[in-house]
């Protein structure tokens, strides 16, 4: 090839150029080459570096994360965990006690709270106590008043008619029985110093042997106890009077809040529940709604047991002869709404009739007549009736009734098993409608709900 041709070797310019391009493209690709392997290896170094870096930020937020759980104060099943899983040998005191020293404190808390607020409930009997009467007789005719509401007629209306309906019922059934003991009680004035001539009589003749003289002695002594308590006696004429002040104020004060509870109930009750937390509301809502369930299934029953009660005493005593039935029989009746003891008590009144107008003989058999009644009442109705309606023992009503009449008196009999209906039925809904994941310690809800 001549010198001057392309592609000459002795080509000056062209030959190294097409060189550069020929040879030198390899070694260029094989410095890139080299340098992509270079890079390669130093990417995949940084990646597994990375890739080992990577455990160790997930543990670094996994145990961020417990440290945050852990630093957070604990809950009563985290305080239960700690306790069980603790060590015996680091304190002389064991697990299970510490555990009923932890519950202890916090019941002895809870009846504190109650007691302070019964206190300040007691102190204002006057206002509660008639509050109590209006919410448990709108119980028993709230009903109506709905039924009058889907018929048509407006809430207010229905209301009115209500309460007009329950007043003349009342007043009748008052009247009846006033007009009854007004004629009664001239009848009975006439025969009762024959009854005592006749209870004199029987104690000289009967087993007792007693002579005039210890008859005479026994009534001297009733007179002087009476004389000596003449000015307890006044007194407590005195206190009868503003007791019955009191409770024309009380009852003024009923029914303007049982037409309010029965016309807006609805109204008073879901402010009721705004007073409370939203996350509570709900639960606060459908625990109320049992309860008032509850407490109307209770004045029914009662109403049917101390009608069974009034009816059969008063059937007994008609039967027997003894003046006055109709009027004992409503007493019995208004009795009965104090469970047990109530027609009992009001039951040894016609006991009491029969024996100064019939005799002993009538008074014992009118005893057996109320003592039958009791009996029926006590293991019949009361655990047929009151136990299915509000689940609780006839032992418990005893109970509650007892602790009532201590507390509170003739009120606090009359409310004490109502009381403990509602909060039988708040507490059974608030323990057995729990969530089951509630019941879980905290840090094990936390660590479900990720993995979920």
């Amino acid at each position: 090839m001549h010198k001057g041709e392309p592609g000459s070797e002795s080509d000056p310019a062209e030959g190294p150029e097409e060189r550069d391009e020929t040879f030198g493209a390899p070694e260029r690709s094989s410095d890139d080459a080299g340098g992509a392997t270079h890079t390669g290896s130093d990417e995949a170094g940084r990646g597994r570096r990375q890739t080992d870096r990577a455990p160790s930020e997930r543990e670094q937020v996994a145990v961020g994360a417990a440290a945050a759980l852990a630093a957070e104060q604990p809950s009563e099943d985290d305080e239960v965990i700690a306790v069980v899983e603790s060590d015996p040998k680091r304190s002389p005191v064991t697990p299970a006690v510490r555990g009923m020293a932890a519950w202890s404190w916090r019941f002895l808390v809870i009846v504190a709270a109650a007691v302070v607020a019964g206190y300040g409930l007691i102190q204002i009997k006057t206002v509660v106590v008639p509050i109590l009467v209006a919410a448990l007789i709108t119980s028993l005719l709230g009903p109506l008043v709905n039924w009058l509401e889907r018929h048509k007629i407006p809430r207010a209306a229905g209301t009115l008619l209500t309460l007009l309906l329950m007043v003349v019922l009342v007043s009748g059934l008052l009247t009846l029985a006033g007009a009854s003991i007004a004629s009664g009680i001239r009848d009975l004035s006439a025969t009762a110093w024959e009854g005592i001539q006749r209870l004199i009589s029987w104690l000289s003749t009967g087993p007792l042997q007693l002579s005039e003289e210890d008859i005479d002695a026994y009534v001297g002594q009733i007179q002087a106890q009476l004389e000596s308590n003449a000015q307890t006696i006044a007194s407590g004429a005195l206190s009868v009077g503003t007791s019955v002040g009191n409770v024309f104020a009380g009852s003024l004060i009923a029914l303007f809040c049982l037409f309010f509870f029965l016309k807006d109930g609805a109204i008073i009750w879901r402010w009721l529940v705004r007073l409370f937390p939203q996350v509570a509301r709900e639960r606060v809502d459908v625990a109320g709604q049992k309860a008032w369930f509850s407490l109307s299934n209770y004045a029914r029953t009662q109403i049917m047991v101390a009608f069974i009660d009034g009816v059969g005493i008063g059937l007994g005593a008609w039967l027997l002869g003894v003046p006055l039935a109709l009027p004992l029989g409503v007493l019995v009746f208004l009795g009965s709404f104090i469970p047990i003891v109530g027609a009992v008590v009001t039951g040894s009144v016609a006991v009491a009739v029969a024996l100064v107008d019939q005799g002993i003989w009538i008074a014992v058999a009118m005893l057996g007549v109320v003592l039958l009644v009791q009996q029926a009442e006590s293991n019949l109705l009361q655990p047929l009736l009151m136990s299915r309606a509000l689940k609780l023992h006839p032992v418990a009503v005893l109970l509650a009734v007892s602790a009532g009449t201590i507390v509170g008196g003739v009120v606090g009999a009359l409310f004490a098993v109502p009381v403990v209906a509602v909060a039988n039925t708040v507490l059974h809904y608030l323990n057995g409608g729990k969530d089951p994941r509630r019941e879980m310690p905290p840090l094990i809800q936390r660590v479900r709900a990720r993995r979920t």
